[in-house]
């Protein structure tokens, strides 16, 4: 299936990509950069068969989008002080924060390692979908691994065909660069991955949270 942003208004859209989630369905969504791939974080089937359809390497875990701090309540087994100062600045943004994961989250979100990557995307459709669904959703690229990221529908359907069972189609995206991946430890940032938020804002931004 394929609905278009243009045509159809969002609330039968996100109405229909609901019902798609919670009953294990991939769909591929717009997001500021690129389209994304989202099943629901709690349905290890799901999960599975979108690893298989990404045919993605072991023990690289699925990053999430969630509507608002307060989904972290299901995925983070504890939030530091300097993680919330970062969510307060970047949420929604173009940052992706590691935490710690609660017990029980599938290995296709936590990894070997036992964290779960997550952010409030900026704002896109993504934002909008979270919102709408209210529970975390997978926002991998739309693509193989180690292939280039779907900037529009077609793309996506020439990639994966019908293995992706609905597509939200919000035209071309801008593309540009991925999320910036942090993770806090002790109070200290480090940086997984550089992206679209600039490593020399956090030291600064994190002295002046703390006083320093």
């Amino acid at each position: 299936m394929r609905l278009k942003l243009s045509e159809t208004p969002e609330a039968v859209i996100f109405e229909t990509a609901l019902k798609y989630l919670k009953s294990g369905k991939i769909i591929a969504y717009p997001t500021e950069t690129f389209y994304g791939l989202g099943a629901a974080y709690d349905n290890n089937e799901a999960l599975q068969r979108l690893w298989e359809i990404k045919r993605r390497s072991s023990g690289k875990p699925f990053p999430l989008i969630a509507a608002d701090v307060n989904q972290l309540g299901v995925l983070a087994s504890e939030i530091e002080p300097e993680a919330l100062a970062l969510i307060g600045k970047y949420w929604p943004g173009p940052l992706t924060i590691l935490f710690n994961a609660k017990q029980g989250l599938s290995q296709f979100i936590t990894g070997k390692e036992g964290k779960v990557a997550v952010r409030v995307p900026g704002s896109s459709a993504a934002l909008r979908l979270a919102r709408y669904v209210m529970f975390p959703v997978t926002a991998t690229s739309a693509n193989i691994s180690n292939e280039p990221p779907a900037s529009d529908a077609q793309t996506v359907i020439d990639c994966f065909g019908d293995a992706v069972d609905m597509i939200i189609d919000g035209g071309s995206t801008r593309g540009g660069r991925p999320s910036t991946i942090v993770e806090v430890v002790n109070g200290h940032i480090s940086v997984i991955r550089h992206g679209a938020v600039n490593w020399p804002e956090f030291p600064a931004y994190m002295n002046k949270v703390q006083g320093l």
